[in-house]
């Protein structure tokens, strides 16, 4: 998805007024996923090429393919053996479509047993890295150098091709690493080419999507702007919409691009838990109050939410409690603000994939809002709440989602947050949550994001935070006794928050952050700090 030059909104009235489906799906990608733990990737790639893609089940048939009418089908890979009793398999239709398919890996084996050729188990197994030897460089390997380094990950190789195929890449374990029946442009490789340690996978992905299935590079960060805007009013019309703000990248690019597509008719809800930050709830009024003039109601319910945790310990029972509380008071305010007719909600779409998790009104077919994503990851809304759900991201990625963000205008502090949970500091001081250890926290925190950001090394971490610990330790300061808390420091790198590795961070920031807290934070004594990876650790403690 490419940034453009901010959005001029006199182009709206230019566009086509198609809907936007319509005419993504004649630029599309289909990825038929068949359990491969990179499907998603797989669309992201495609995404990267500026040429939009979809993750739709195996079960999909030919028929609604057909209607769909992608440029071209990717079958994913997946944990089955193709001979397996129970193994999914694929409507064998597809492959009288005419359009241009390509199998990832089990994809593949797939391919060749329903065309007529035979999978069997291999003598040797082929996993992690290997190099692609290529016997025909056109095509689907049109600049993939020989020898270029790819992922496998595969127990079955391909004995026996259908007819009508080609071998056009081995490695020195699979004969047939990359095959292809160029007169009815069906391909498939054994490799996973969507994965980082594929050397030449992204010239693979391009050489699919642009030589053989003939895209075009239409999904733009400008163009799918245009189009949600144009689609938000159609949609809403004279309606009003309400948006559960938090303050993270997601349901601020919404606030952001609501505003511009209806105005005044858009109303943010900020609830203060009392869990935030330090400074961001004020920060985050101003920025969308004062200085972009979004209009914000911000409610003040720290009390009752502090009430709720008094003696809770279990984090399980805090997220819970926190979460019923949350729809409680949305539920207090937006009946006092509304009517509504919509809500809107930040989903995107791995939440779309992964989650079936929406009704629909029997008599207008709207989904409607049962559960809100964008700010707690809480539970469903109670049933009477009838909002009519607005969802605009619903078909990008986290990545493109700040690509929007960024052409629409949201500040870069706003956009480069490091990733906050819905539950806040309460799940970062471990035990019960009191104001006073809330307070505690909540200093510890800023020194840690003050000293990364004096130095220049905020964006090099994806979450950098402290942790309090339900513990005292043995101190002294200034000659005298002390018996205080402990601060657990936990700096992590990642590139999406599935996996994480902690931050080999230097010794003289460790220093500075340590030396401030003992003696800027009343109730601190000691520094410790968190070596955990995940797995098996995961990234927050609670």
């Amino acid at each position: 998805m490419t940034t453009h030059a901010p959005l001029n909104t006199q182009t709206l009235e230019k566009l086509p007024t198609e809907p936007l489906d319509a005419r993504l799906n004649r630029q599309m990608i289909a990825i038929l996923d068949f359990g491969s733990q990179y499907s998603e990737l797989i669309a992201r790639r495609i995404r990267e090429t500026q040429v939009y893609s979809e993750v739709l089940s195996y079960r999909t048939t030919a028929e609604q393919l057909r209607q769909l009418s992608p440029k071209g089908i990717i079958l994913s890979g997946g944990p089955n053996s193709v001979y397996d009793e129970g193994a999914p398999h694929c409507d064998r239709e597809i492959w009288r479509l005419g359009i241009p398919i390509l199998g990832v890996c089990y994809g593949m084996q797939l391919m060749v047993q329903q065309l007529g050729g035979k999978v069997e188990r291999a003598k040797r197994g082929e996993y992690g890295k290997a190099s692609l030897h290529i016997d025909d460089p056109i095509d689907l390997l049109t600049n993939v150098e020989d020898g270029s380094t790819m992922w496998m990950s595969h127990g079955d190789s391909c004995t026996k091709l259908p007819e009508g195929f080609e071998i056009l890449a081995h490695t020195d374990n699979t004969p047939c690493a990359a095959i292809g029946d160029r007169h009815q442009k069906i391909f498939g490789v054994q490799f996973h080419p969507e994965v980082v340690h594929s050397v030449g996978g992204l010239a693979t992905i391009r050489n699919f999507v642009y030589h053989i299935c003939e895209c075009e590079p239409t999904w733009t960060t400008e163009a799918f702007v245009e189009e949600a805007i144009r689609e938000i009013r159609a949609k809403v019309d004279d309606k009003r919409v309400l948006l559960a703000l938090s303050g993270g990248v997601d349901s601020s690019t919404l606030a952001f691009l609501l505003h511009r597509a209806i105005g005044d008719r858009l109303t943010c809800m900020f609830i203060d838990q009392g869990f935030m930050r330090k400074g961001e709830p004020e920060r985050l009024m101003q920025i969308f109050d004062e200085r972009f003039h979004i209009k914000v109601e911000y409610v003040n319910a720290r009390e009752r939410f502090l009430k709720q945790l008094e003696g809770v310990t279990d984090p399980e029972e805090k997220r819970r409690l926190i979460g019923h509380e949350f729809i409680q008071v949305f539920e207090e305010e937006s009946q006092r603000l509304g009517p509504f007719d919509y809500l809107a909600q930040g989903t995107l779409y791995p939440d779309v994939i992964e989650s079936a998790d929406s009704n629909v009104d029997p008599k207008t077919g709207e989904r409607i809002a049962v559960k809100i994503k964008s700010h707690h990851n809480v539970g469903g809304l109670p049933k009477n709440l009838r909002f009519k759900l607005i969802e605009p991201l619903r078909k990008l990625f986290k990545d493109e989602v700040r690509k929007v963000a960024r052409s629409i205008g949201l500040p870069e502090e706003i956009i480069r947050r490091h990733p906050f949970p819905g539950p806040g500091l309460a799940i970062r001081i471990i035990g019960e949550v009191t104001s006073e250890r809330l307070n505690i926290l909540r200093d510890a925190d800023f020194v840690v994001r003050d000293e990364i950001t004096k130095c220049g090394m905020y964006h090099d971490y994806w979450q950098a935070f402290a942790v309090l610990l339900p513990v005292r330790s043995v101190g002294v300061m200034g000659d005298k006794r002390t018996y205080a808390h402990p601060i657990v420091l936990r700096f992590i790198t990642s590139e999406d928050g599935m996996t994480a590795d902690w931050a080999r961070v230097p010794y003289d920031l460790l220093e500075t952050i340590s030396n401030r807290m003992v003696n800027e934070v009343k109730g601190v004594n000691r520094v410790v700090y968190d070596i955990t990876s995940k797995p098996p650790g995961t990234i927050e403690w609670e």
